[in-house]
């Protein structure tokens, strides 16, 4: 049942309610709140930095120390890394969740650093995303989009399956000896 498009209502009834009472009706269950996705600016970036933090640490370990160091950027290393790269932020009530970067070379637009905060997993965050990057694609004139994805990270593999990008193989032991599944989409 929904509340008007604002939420939904549960109703909860009691099988021994006595003739004449009503059931007792639950609190609505809010809405999520719209998701933003807007062109990062300079002033984003610390907010970038802590996001790749807080996202990337669980999957640190094992890894060489320069991927850690990349993955984990000061604000100066990630501006550095700007030059060249599109990025696109998602906001839910002005928070920072998510994060794409779309680098265009050869006719292509590769994805890059395509992270979301664990509590704004599998709410369209990700897709959202993906639509801004495919929108900007198409204007920069690109032919298709891929994106490299390390088996440390399935969530990002099922994204881009199921937003109709192609798996377009393994490269093995291509990213500092990890295995590398690369999607396509051709647009």
């Amino acid at each position: 049942m929904t509340n008007g498009g604002r939420g939904r209502t549960a109703v909860a009834t009691n099988s021994r309610t006595e003739k004449g009472e009503k059931p007792v009706e639950a609190a609505p269950i809010p809405a999520p709140r719209p998701i933003v996705v807007e062109r990062l600016t300079h002033q984003d970036v610390p907010e970038i930095c802590n996001l790749f933090r807080h996202v990337w640490e669980p999957y640190l370990a094992g890894l060489p120390p320069e991927v850690q160091r990349a993955w984990q950027p000061t604000p100066l290393e990630f501006t550095s890394g700007m030059e060249g790269v599109t990025y696109f932020s998602a906001r839910r009530d002005g928070k920072v969740i998510g994060v794409v970067g779309c680098e265009l070379a050869d006719g292509a637009c590769h994805l890059i650093n395509l992270c979301v905060e664990s509590e704004h997993r599998r709410q369209g965050v990700g897709t959202a995303l993906l639509q801004a990057s495919l929108e900007w694609a198409r204007h920069s004139g690109a032919r298709s989009l891929w994106a490299d994805v390390l088996p440390r990270f399935p969530e990002a593999s099922a994204l881009f399956s199921q937003q109709q990008f192609v798996d377009a193989g393994t490269l093995h032991r291509h990213f500092w000896g990890e295995d590398v599944r690369q999607f396509e989409r051709l647009l």
